[in-house]
């Protein structure tokens, strides 16, 4: 088995070892690899997704980053139906976009999130 370095936050190790202890993994490494597995296995099934849709889009991030948000929501305001943005403890906020369009359009909203690398959580439940 290849063996790779990744560098984690502290804040991102606690959380990994809170895991691991509390899941019961056998190491740090258990647990990036059931995420990794976890990643793999959402990434799949949203390359299945044809066709027109309806879904629902959560984000959660810091208020530091709204501009980027603002930014890309702005791009897909055709597949938009409703927005909600609330303010949550700590500088955080919880947007959650209702889409409907093609899927297409939706994957692409969804891994332009992502990709940012400035959202903490983001989830696309598919209906």
């Amino acid at each position: 088995m290849p063996i790779i370095s990744i560098s984690l936050s502290d804040k991102l190790l606690e959380e990994t070892d809170r895991i691991q202890k509390e899941l019961g993994f056998s190491g740090r490494s258990e647990v990036i690899r059931a995420g990794a597995r976890m990643l793999i296995a959402d990434s799949r099934e949203k390359e299945k997704l044809v066709g027109r849709i309806n879904s629902i889009l959560l984000l959660i991030h810091n208020q530091k980053v709204e501009d980027i948000v603002t930014e890309i929501k702005h791009r897909f305001e055709d597949i938009t139906k409703t927005q909600i943005h609330s303010h949550l403890r700590e500088n955080k906020c919880l947007e959650v976009f209702v889409l409907d369009g093609d899927a297409k359009r939706i994957k692409e909203i969804t891994r332009l999130f992502q990709a940012s690398g400035k959202m903490e959580y983001v989830k696309l439940i598919v209906a």
